[in-house]
Parts: structure tokens; sequence; C-alpha cells
């Protein structure tokens, strides 16, 4: 699975549970984007999640 370069975050597992109380296993994935960013003056591609993107955390090319 593909992680946010930026802050790292990935997928996340846990178990969902019904109205009827039924546990099923479930994994939870964040928002990836694959964008053009300035990283030390030169365009790169990286994974960012939507987080970042909003944030500012991430200069696009």
């Amino acid at each position: 699975m593909a992680k946010c370069d930026i802050c790292d975050k990935g997928v996340s597992f846990g178990i969902q549970v019904s109205h009827s109380h039924k546990r099923a296993n479930k994994m939870w994935k964040p928002n990836i984007r694959r964008v053009r960013a300035i990283v030390n003056g030169q365009t790169k591609r990286l994974n960012v999640c939507s987080k970042c993107l909003k944030s500012g955390a991430v200069e696009r090319a």
C-alpha cells in the first residue's frame, strides 16, 4: 500500500462492528494522491495524502 511521503500516513487496521454487533476485520486507507511537487528546487513525483495537500505542506510544481 502507498504511504504519504510527507507525514508517513499509511493503512490502519481495526474491527468494524455492525448494528447487530457482528465483528469483521476492516482496513482504512488514507486518501493518497500522486502529485508533482518541488523538492530542493527540482520537481519530483510524490505520494501525498490530501491532508498534507490542504495544509500546504507540499509546494506543487
